[in-house]
């Protein structure tokens, strides 16, 4: 009896050591990012945090990279995550794999294009996952401070950032991804923004606070910035109003 106690104890502890993470931004989050970068599909932008829910540690590994060697993020790390995209390891991929995971969809979504398939869902996961990359909790390792403060920053502008969209596009940039070398540009433009949204959460860790909405906003036109040059690059057409202003 006492060995089955001591077996589940060990069992339980392996578990909690390997917890999943809590989740990104809010839904109104990933909805205004995609909406200010023009995305003619941004009222999807939440579905794949939705698609957790049966997918499970299949789909929750691609949101996030919990860095804790809090090494510098280089394009060959992007690179290195790609295959694991849709897999869940908790022994041998315990930081999971949200770098790869923008790449890997856009594999997926040429492959779905070529073979003739609607395509443009792979296209929503993929600004999903953009817009996760600039939440800095989800580029630092989960310890006690991601934990505590992790929900508070996810929604840190929730209830207002849908109708305040300007002021993330107000702050978009040009970001170049050219057809020659794409991949290895757009893993270059991951890495520089997952450098910077670690950069950030150490800070917040240091000073033992939450994000301020301005601090948030500037987060949000990275992930804004690059998934616009990602659908410039499949002339993917801008929303009617984007195409206006």
């Amino acid at each position: 009896m006492k060995y089955v106690k001591f077996k589940m104890m060990i069992i339980l502890c392996f578990l909690l050591l390997f917890a999943s993470q809590a989740p990104a931004w809010h839904d109104h989050t990933h909805l205004a990012v995609c909406k200010a970068a023009g995305f003619d599909m941004w009222y999807h932008c939440a579905g794949p945090d939705i698609a957790k829910i049966k997918a499970g540690n299949v789909e929750a590994y691609n949101h996030w990279f919990n860095n804790s060697a809090e090494a510098s993020v280089t394009p060959q790390m992007v690179f290195d995550q790609v295959d694991r995209y849709n897999k869940r390891s908790k022994i041998f991929d315990t930081e999971g794999h949200l770098l790869g995971a923008i790449i890997a969809s856009l594999r997926a979504y040429e492959k779905d294009l070529r073979a003739g398939k609607y395509a443009m869902y792979h296209l929503v996961y993929c600004a999903h996952y953009i817009g996760d990359l600039s939440m800095p909790l989800h580029n630092i390792a989960y310890d006690d401070f991601n934990r505590e403060h992790h929900d508070a920053n996810d929604g840190i502008v929730e209830n207002t950032i849908l109708n305040e969209t300007e002021k993330i596009s107000k702050h978009i940039y040009p970001i170049t991804l050219s057809n020659k070398d794409f991949e290895a540009d757009l893993a270059r433009e991951i890495a520089r923004i997952a450098n910077l949204s670690r950069m950030l959460g150490y800070k917040l860790r240091a000073e033992k606070r939450d994000m301020t909405k301005q601090e948030a906003y500037m987060q949000f036109k990275h992930s804004a910035s690059l998934l616009k040059a990602v659908l410039q690059h499949y002339n993917i057409p801008a929303s009617a109003k984007e195409a206006v202003n």
